[in-house]
């Protein structure tokens, strides 16, 4: 079991940066994903970012070109460093870290309890 706790949200003005900060109890270098999620206030939640454990990234339309997903597994941790942020990027943002069994299609998912992040119009 792994716990994952995100830190470094705040309130920010449009067009300012945040990084933000996924600590691991446990070891992710065998982590199949790292993904970063976010729920805006009244609305579904949304895949933000993905890292694969061989490095591909991918990123959701709406954050391409802003946004930057990473990983450091000496440090067990994961990131989302936030560049021109609008106030559409206002969500409760959420770690998730995806492990498979290998031979299997079975997946194994934790989440972090959310880091809230406001940017006022």
């Amino acid at each position: 079991h792994v716990q994952l706790v995100e830190s470094g949200g705040g309130l920010v003005q449009a067009g300012e940066s945040l990084r933000l900060s996924c600590q691991a109890s446990a070891s992710i270098v065998d982590a199949y994903r790292m993904n970063w999620y976010r729920q805006p206030p009244g609305k579904q939640r949304e895949l933000v970012a993905s890292l694969s454990r061989d490095g591909m990234t991918t990123y959701s339309d709406a954050t391409k070109g802003r946004f930057t997903v990473s990983r450091d597994n000496t440090r067990n941790t994961a990131a989302l460093q936030m560049d021109s942020l609008k106030p559409e990027d206002t969500a409760l943002y959420q770690c998730n870290a995806v492990f498979r069994r290998p031979g299997s299609a079975n997946s194994w998912n934790y989440w972090g309890q959310g880091t809230l992040v406001t940017v006022p119009a």
